[in-house]
């Protein structure tokens, strides 16, 4: 059995945190077996590299390693690239296709992002785990396959179980082993040796003399948070190491690199208030389209009241609702409802394009929904291609901005055909 510092220099994972080396010999442990294996961590921690080590020194090295990231493929045809397809099973499917867990049969998948499979997708998972069996799509013929699955999350998986976004069944399926790895925050010695690795690897790559800190430059390196952890410690490296002239790095110059405490956008941005502007103008406009929905039920009900018991019987019991459609007059204890609601009502009957007997239903109020209806998605299409254009196309900027996930703002873009 291979010791911790020797995956570490296998894998060119930097940092000697006992939290660290603690995943790292789980990972070493389970390898041999065929154990479940499932990752928790933050983004941009490293998790990648725990399923890569499993598979490496597992019985299973020599076969098929494949990763796949859940939460970049869409919703509808995620089923089709893990359990693939037969010809013709939907639009497009021109021919019979193979999906992950028949090409790494006898190999290891290692899923990403698992906390964001669909539910549908999560039942398909939990029969390949039970038994090795999966069904192709457009298919009725069963398949086995040999594979074992590494999972990683970054959410909370306890969570999205008591929302009913993830079977509690799967997990426990899924974390027969847990490997936590550690933000970096709590790495606080293995940040400036992974900063001058970096350093190291760019100024080999863009040909130029390496960065060096100072003692300063260090300590703040060493307090700043590291939302984005190893992930984002690389991208300032990269970005100091190309931009900056003076290869003595102050803590002042590291600074204007760093962005505010507190947010995980680039302290060069400074539009905030335009992005606050619009969530505000978002939640108004729903407001106002949810009141306008409220009053037009109301206003359906009172309606269907008064044609089939008569005006006065409806004032006597619906004052609340005759206020709130129509107003109160200045110094009128009561509304006149004969003046204006009733012959409106009249001349409605009269017109048979406006109003017409159904069965006990009437045809203005279906009218009143699907003008209802299309203003509600003429609103959502608007609201979506005016996030589009901010972000410059990004889905997921987008996705985040509207507050739905990016497989629904996919899914709306195909409905409306954006």
């Amino acid at each position: 059995m291979e010791s911790v510092q020797a995956i570490k220099q296998r894998f060119e994972i930097i940092g000697n945190d006992p939290k660290l080396n603690r995943a790292i010999e789980k990972a070493i442990q389970v390898a041999p077996t065929d154990i479940t294996v499932l990752v928790a961590g933050e983004s941009g921690v490293g998790k990648e590299n725990i399923p890569r080590i499993i598979h490496s020194l597992s019985h299973r090295k020599h076969g098929k390693y494949i990763a796949v990231n859940c939460g970049a493929i869409p919703e509808g045809t995620i089923d089709s690239e893990l359990f693939g397809h037969e010809k013709g099973a939907f639009t497009g499917a021109t021919g019979t296709r193979e999906g992950y867990f028949e090409v790494a049969d006898g190999g290891t998948i290692f899923l990403d992002e698992v906390g964001e499979l669909p539910l549908t997708t999560q039942v398909r998972l939990l029969r390949v785990l039970e038994n090795g069996e999966f069904i192709k799509v457009g298919s009725s013929q069963v398949q086995k396959t040999d594979v074992r699955i590494v999972a990683a999350t970054n959410v909370n998986l306890f969570d999205a179980i008591e929302k009913g976004k993830f079977r509690e069944d799967l997990y426990y399926r899924l974390s027969t082993v847990d490997i936590t790895l550690p933000p970096l925050r709590d790495r606080k010695d293995d940040i400036h040796l992974l900063f001058r690795k970096f350093v190291a690897d760019f100024a080999h790559k863009y040909k130029m003399p390496p960065l060096k800190l100072d003692e300063n430059a260090i300590q703040l390196l060493q307090k700043f948070r590291w939302s984005g952890n190893i992930r984002q410690l690389r991208n300032v490296a990269e970005q100091i190491s190309v931009l900056e002239t003076n290869r003595d790095i102050s803590a002042v110059t590291l600074q204007s690199y760093l962005p505010v405490q507190g947010s995980n956008l680039p302290s060069v941005i400074k539009d905030k208030k335009s992005e606050s502007d619009f969530s505000t103008e978002r939640e108004i406009l729903y407001k106002v389209l949810f009141d306008m929905k409220s009053d037009l039920n109301d206003l359906k009900k009172l309606t269907l009241e008064l044609i089939q018991s008569g005006s006065s019987k409806v004032q006597e019991t619906n004052q609340h609702l005759i206020k709130k459609i129509y107003g109160s007059k200045e110094n009128d204890s009561e509304i006149d409802f004969e003046e204006e609601p009733r012959a409106s009502l009249i001349a409605a009957q009269n017109n048979e394009d406006l109003y017409q007997e159904h069965d006990d239903n009437y045809l203005f109020a279906e009218t009143v929904e699907e003008e209802e209806t299309l203003r509600l998605e003429q609103k959502e299409i608007e609201m979506i291609k005016k996030s589009l254009e901010k972000n410059k196309g990004k889905r997921k900027a987008a996705a985040d901005e509207l507050g739905i996930s990016e497989r629904t703002l996919y899914r709306k873009i195909k409905q409306f055909d954006l």
